[in-house]
């Protein structure tokens, strides 16, 4: 019986040796690109976080890892793929494989949007398809159940400017594709 492959985007956890986990992500996007994986291999994340520090009466921007050890990579999962990234320099594995030539398991929809929203960025990636002048519903945040008038799209932030009728008059919103669904 042949296996079956999900041809579905999620994201999976991959090991690496901790201090490499930028190096993962830069080996791992430009293997993507050469290797001509790109309908398969999307986005590469290392989860970071700034904390500002005092020290010597000087306020400083430090950069820790959330995770350290940890890259996150949004795949879909084939032999292919699977074979790409996980022969990737730096990497030592998926987290939720067993081993024996097992795939691994991906991250639950509710934990990666958790982690990504922690990190600011948008849980959906250009799977909105709309134009300026169109007409959005508001699911997500203050703004929810309203409607509002897309002005601007910024497809690298994924973000889009919508102006919503507040009391008898139009506001300007800034909103993530992820807070707004297609009418």
């Amino acid at each position: 019986m042949a296996k079956m492959e999900s041809f579905e985007k999620q994201w999976y956890v991959l090991h690496t040796y901790s201090g490499y986990e930028n190096k993962v992500k830069a080996n791992l996007e430009s293997r993507a690109q050469s290797m001509r994986m790109e309908d398969y291999i999307f986005r590469v994340v290392v989860p970071e976080e700034t904390e500002t520090e005092v020290k010597g009466g000087k306020e400083k921007e430090i950069v820790h890892k959330t995770f350290p050890g940890y890259v996150l990579v949004e795949m879909v999962m084939t032999d292919d793929s699977w074979y790409v990234v996980r022969n990737t320099p730096g990497v030592t594995g998926f987290v939720g494989s067993h081993g024996a030539g097992s795939k691994p398991a991906p991250l639950m929809p509710e934990e990666i949007n958790h982690i990504l929203r922690s990190l600011g960025m948008s849980t959906r990636q250009h799977e909105l398809e709309v134009e300026v002048g169109e007409t959005v519903k508001i699911i997500e945040g203050a703004f929810a159940g309203l409607e509002g008038v897309i002005t601007e799209i910024d497809e690298e932030r994924d973000k889009i400017k919508a102006n919503i009728d507040m009391f008898g008059r139009e506001t300007s919103t800034e909103l993530d594709f992820d807070q707004v669904d297609k009418i």
